[in-house]
């Protein structure tokens, strides 16, 4: 008879924690909701852009030799690519360069730049221009971690990025944790009869 209320008292006790754990699991994903829904759909999107048929990410051009020592100098052509981009966007001072991407397999150069979207594709041994278009991939980038905020606001540090990824992650190690209780904790106490 006392073996009996020892197991009946572990099954409340088991059923007390699944309750606390799906309140925790509802209250969280209620708040959380639409955060995951943007990171789902853009973590998809980010895993398609070189599949996207260039609208993600802009298709690579093909320049005049693949050959490094063809190349002009590396200087010159961040000239070219400055100039180039503040002619498309009808800017008077020069957008600064955040990256720069050389792929000599295809012959070009691509820079990319800290205050806009764009990309900038050069041949690398002319350094004529091959094509300027909006990189999507990096604005779905921005809003999937959350950096688009620091971008907007001017926050170099990324401090809402790391606030935001933090929240999110502890969030999903709660999920992952609550919903495997959720799971589990109902198969334990059946087992238990």
């Amino acid at each position: 008879m006392e073996n009996y209320k020892m197991t009946a008292s572990k099954r409340v006790q088991q059923a007390k924690i699944i309750r606390i754990f799906r309140k925790i699991h509802r209250t969280t994903g209620i708040f959380l909701f639409v955060f995951y829904f943007i990171i789902a759909i853009t973590g998809f999107l980010l895993g398609i852009k070189k599949h996207s048929g260039g609208l993600i990410l802009p298709k690579t051009q093909t320049g005049s030799s693949t050959k490094l020592v063809d190349f002009i100098a590396l200087d010159s052509l961040q000239q070219i690519a400055q100039k180039e981009i503040a002619l498309f966007l009808k800017e008077s001072k020069p957008s600064q360069i955040d990256r720069i991407d050389i792929r000599p397999e295809k012959g070009i150069v691509k820079f990319t730049f800290k205050s806009n979207f764009y990309e900038v594709q050069l041949d690398g041994a002319t350094g004529s221009l091959l094509q300027i278009d909006l990189r999507r991939s990096d604005i779905i980038e921005k809003i999937h971690d959350g950096s688009i905020i620091d971008y907007y606001l001017g926050f170099e540090s990324g401090f809402f990025k790391l606030i935001y990824t933090s929240i999110l992650s502890m969030a999903l190690l709660l999920f992952v944790i609550t919903g495997f209780w959720l799971w589990y904790g109902p198969k334990r106490m059946r087992k238990g009869n």
